[in-house]
């Protein structure tokens, strides 16, 4: 069962409500259909008006909910005949990055994702998500080799942000990330970015130069966590939910800025509550959105990537 968030409790003690009086009817063979019908009108109700109306800070615990689907999940429903490619040929693989070949409506494509666990061990096998320097050479040398053969590139971006351990400094964290975002920015291919999860720094931003951004209804986006954000504005990190609320960093806030291209609604609740449904939802709107981008010649995607980014930002002359 899906961990409860706080903002949640009143939909599901409604919702137990209502499997408890038909436990009841049934049991004692009494007719109650109109109070649980009622309680039913009630219950959509309060699901529109809470999953609709959620504030920034909800949607970041969403984001960063135990059970909120990984790359993998997503990889197994969307797409057929995914084969894994481990390493980046220089130092070793790193599991916080996978990354392979898959088809896609028949179409070869190549598929790059942060990856992080489900449990203690799965975490610490995939470093919580926060790659080392060899995962981003990893992602590089598949973005590459998609490019030699004209393989369309989709990634999934769900990370609190590259790892700042001393290892990952030594083996050059920042070059690496540096040479992501160099290199992306003149890839011949369609790129599409999807921000699954929580979508942080630089560690984030390595696997988000691409023609289109997406984000799904409850992930983020941000160059800092709430978090860290309030503890160098408030010197408090406890005011991480006023922080999560100036950083304008849910998909709503961001579409509006133009720094994403769309947003892929999610199930009630979050993407955790039916990933088949979610995975449903991400292939409808990744199939329209790389049937648009197989129209543009290799010239045309460069072009377009490089005004994408050129035009995000707003400011006033004076």
């Amino acid at each position: 069962m899906s961990k409860l968030m706080a903002f949640e409790e009143p939909v599901v003690k409604l919702r137990e409500k209502i499997v408890e009086l038909k436990t009841i009817a049934t049991e004692a063979d009494v007719d109650m259909t109109g109070e649980i019908e009622k309680l039913e009108t009630r219950l959509e109700e309060l699901e529109k008006s809470v999953y609709a109306n959620m504030e920034p800070w909800h949607r970041v615990q969403v984001a960063r909910h135990a059970d909120r689907p990984t790359t993998l999940e997503y990889i197994e429903r969307i797409f057929e005949d995914f084969i894994e490619v481990h390493g980046d040929r220089t130092f070793k693989d790193d599991a916080a990055i996978v990354g392979g070949i898959a088809s896609f409506n028949g179409q070869p494509i190549t598929i790059i994702g942060h990856q992080r666990g489900k449990t203690t061990k799965e975490n610490i096998r995939r470093n919580f998500g926060m790659p080392h320097p060899e995962g981003y050479r990893k992602a590089l040398r598949l973005m590459k080799q998609a490019e030699k053969f004209k393989r369309p590139i989709i990634c999934f971006i769900d990370t609190k942000g590259a790892y700042p351990g001393k290892a990952a400094e030594e083996r050059g964290q920042s070059e690496a990330i540096a040479r992501n975002l160099f290199e992306m920015a003149g890839i011949r291919v369609p790129i599409i970015s999807i921000v699954i999860g929580e979508g942080g720094s630089g560690g984030a931003l390595a696997l988000g130069v691409a023609n289109k951004i997406l984000m799904l209804e409850n992930s983020t986006y941000s160059v800092i966590s709430p978090e860290g954000a309030a503890s160098i504005l408030w010197k408090d990190a406890s005011y991480a939910k006023e922080a999560a609320e100036a950083m304008k960093i849910t998909a709503l806030d961001l579409k509006e800025l133009k720094v994403i291209d769309g947003i892929i609604p999610e199930v009630a609740g979050g993407a955790h509550k039916d990933v088949e449904q979610q995975a449903i939802f991400m292939k409808e709107y990744l199939t329209n959105i790389l049937n648009d981008l197989n129209k543009e010649s290799a010239d045309q995607l460069v072009e377009n990537r490089y005004m994408k980014f050129k035009n995000i930002g707003q400011y006033i002359e004076q």
